[in-house]
């Protein structure tokens, strides 16, 4: 029996309505969606992607066909239960993404978008791991602008093909700003689906990047681990980012928006 949808409350960080779930909550309401003939689309929302929609109006306008934000930074759990959400823990893309293959009944199809074809197939045989029976109905491998359009004929290709498999879920991980590009251009070409926003999941599971310890998740620290990783490309991103967060968060709680 295909489990009611349920309609969890939201709490408003920065202008983004987070969902207060957990992983087993949002794995039933997924499921649930999955059968219904639209297509739904989930982001899980890091301190980076909160803040750049309260800063760059473009990309909150390239979000806003998002139907769920999901927490997915400590930092924003720490927020949302100063104003009452109560909740234990984050819901972490990567986390998510694996708890849902375990779980979720052969009888769902899966498919994945983005990284390179060595990403896939590493990310097949860890799936393949966590869930022999999981099936994945078809992949799509291919080099994304930061327009969300993929070069050639492959962009109305790929629609073709998704629409053709009519997949349940499509894990979309081709970072950001590209996976949201992709899917404020696509959502309304596809027919049915839960869209997956999880990016850095394709990467952390295919074993082609470190993840941080989990000490350093529970603590919020995340952030740091990956700036360590890669800090060419992404300690600039955090300190700018991570600093108008606290910015943000400041000069609302100054002006009285902080609730």
């Amino acid at each position: 029996m295909t489990e009611a949808p349920t309609t969890p409350r939201t709490f408003n960080v920065l202008g983004t309505p987070l969902l207060a779930t957990d992983y087993d909550a949002l794995a039933a309401q997924c499921r649930a969606l999955a059968r219904e003939p639209r297509v739904t689309a989930l982001e899980f929302a890091n301190t980076h992607l909160v803040t750049l929609r309260r800063h760059d109006p473009a990309f909150a306008a390239r979000t806003a066909a998002t139907d769920f934000f999901l927490p997915d930074g400590m930092p924003l759990i720490w927020r949302m239960n100063s104003l009452g959400a109560g909740l234990k823990d984050r819901v972490y893309g990567p986390a998510f993404m694996r708890r849902c293959f375990e779980t979720t009944p052969a009888s769902f199809t899966h498919f994945l978008l983005g990284g390179s074809p060595e990403c896939g197939k590493r990310l097949r045989a860890a799936i393949g791991q966590w869930n022999p029976a999981a099936e994945i109905r078809g992949s799509f491998h291919g080099n994304c602008g930061l327009d969300g359009i993929f070069p050639g004929e492959d962009d109305d290709r790929l629609v073709e093909e998704l629409n053709r498999l009519s997949p349940d879920f499509i894990w979309v991980g081709l970072g950001t700003p590209k996976q949201q590009a992709w899917i404020h251009r696509n959502k309304p070409r596809l027919a049915r689906g839960v869209l997956c926003s999880v990016g850095f999941a394709f990467d952390v599971h295919a074993g082609l990047k470190p993840d941080a310890p989990l000490w350093m998740q529970q603590r919020g620290l995340t952030w740091l681990f990956r700036a360590c990783s890669e800090p060419q490309r992404l300690a600039g991103r955090y300190l700018k980012y991570n600093s108008l967060f606290l910015w943000y968060l400041l000069r609302d709680g100054l002006a009285g928006r902080g609730k």
